[in-house]
């Protein structure tokens, strides 16, 4: 059992954070669109700010503190998530399903646009959490590994499987047993987002690229394959490609993988490690070939049908966005029963239909279909059974392995 122990945020760790907020996952698609210029854009002196206070490792599994739950006399909770992440009426600030739940149960969403980076909203949470307080949240939606560390340090409250019957019986079983969270006792997914592989069909001549040994070892692609500036995707979709699992490696597979990938940087096969930048030059194929996050794909592919991707058979990285009640909150059981309500066929549906990232529910493709069949028909939002098959997650990391392992990655990447 880990013990808590204060820590910094290495030079690596930063500069890794960097990337994530301005062109990385922090920047995806439709969050990415308001996340830039809002108020609370974290920035570089934020980052800085974390750095010397320190974000402490994950420590230890845990309870949240015991808190008493007001859900029964109070119907409201409070809930924190990121800019463009829920379905939008034709008033912007309408919010259609959470309306209907409140139509359905009588409880009142404070819902509130204020995840704009996850580092950012853990530096705005993490004092009230440490003393031991409410955040004045009673529901979250965080990365994998922020929820992760979270959950770790006893920050997370366990959840009710009693009020959770819909999330339960529906949540897909690619999602069910996270590492840091087997079985989904503290968390449920809000959204997956899935790494592939995407490349523009003008620009390869009508040939498909399906495997990242092509991407690396293709002369006929050199000098337009580009690999994500984010570690866990492209050192993650590496391991696979070796035949290693990115869930149980260990510091001789990661060397290895960042070996693959020097070469690749070394014979100039690869032009460049980017963000979510790559949609631009992929576009119009000055990139050929590259790792990419499925909801740009889905964008790119409504502007120019050239755009084609493409599931490695050896598999693919997805992370995810979570659900997760913090220490302390007040309205958990309403919280609870807001997880489920997601859960439920043709909620799960209305998100999926508005969002496009993949959704975490089973059996909801006929209720998207009567939305879009387009949509429905989509594995990048509906994985089907031999994709979701393929699908691997990057396992955690101790405070140690993630400072190496971004040293490493930023040494590759120029960073």
């Amino acid at each position: 059992m880990e013990q808590y122990q204060p820590g910094r945020l290495s030079a690596a760790q930063l500069t890794a954070m960097r990337r994530s907020l301005t062109n990385g996952r922090g920047a995806l698609t439709r969050r990415s669109m308001l996340r830039a210029t809002g108020a609370g854009a974290l920035t570089l002196g934020g980052l800085a700010g974390l750095s010397a206070c320190g974000i402490p490792p994950a420590a230890r599994e845990g309870d949240g503190p015991a808190s008493t739950d007001h859900s029964a006399k109070e119907k409201q909770l409070n809930f924190s998530n990121w800019t463009q992440y829920i379905d939008i009426g034709e008033d912007e600030k309408q919010r259609p399903s959470l309306e209907a739940f409140t139509r359905r149960t009588g409880i009142k969403v404070k819902y509130t646009e204020d995840i704009n980076d996850n580092v950012e909203f853990f530096g705005k949470v993490k004092p009230q959490l440490a003393a031991g307080q409410d955040t004045g949240r009673d529901l979250i939606c965080v990365t994998d590994w922020l929820a992760a560390r979270i959950i770790r340090l006893g920050w997370a409250q366990k959840l009710d499987p009693s009020n959770l019957p819909h999330a339960y019986a529906n949540l897909s079983a690619q999602f069910r047993r996270p590492d840091w969270d087997p079985g989904r006792a503290y968390s449920y997914p809000w959204t997956g987002i899935s790494t592939v592989i995407a490349y523009n069909r003008k620009a390869t001549g009508g040939r498909k690229v399906d495997s990242v040994t092509q991407l690396l070892d293709d002369p006929k692609l050199k000098g337009r394959v580009a690999f994500l500036s984010e570690m866990r995707d492209s050192v993650g979709m590496t391991l696979i490609d070796m035949g290693k699992d990115p869930e149980k490696f260990g510091d001789a597979d990661f060397d290895a993988a960042i070996g693959r990938l020097q070469k690749g940087v070394d014979t100039q096969q690869i032009r460049r490690f980017t963000g979510n930048d790559y949609t631009g030059d992929l576009a119009k194929g000055d990139i050929a070939a590259c790792l990419a996050w499925a909801g740009d794909v889905i964008q790119l592919q409504a502007d120019n049908p050239d755009i084609q991707f493409a599931i490695p058979n050896a598999g693919y990285i997805t992370s995810s966005d979570n659900l997760l009640v913090p220490a302390k909150a007040r309205h958990k059981a309403n919280a609870e029963k807001l997880i489920d309500f997601y859960y439920e066929l043709p909620n799960a549906a209305k998100l999926a239909g508005y969002i496009n990232y993949v959704c975490p529910v089973d059996g909801v493709r006929d209720e998207l279909a009567k939305i879009d069949p387009a949509l429905a028909a989509n594995t990048l939002i509906l994985p089907d059974k031999a994709m979701a098959a393929k699908s691997r997650a990057f396992r955690s990391l101790s405070s140690e392995e993630e400072t190496a392992y971004e040293e490493k990655f930023a040494k590759l990447i120029g960073a």
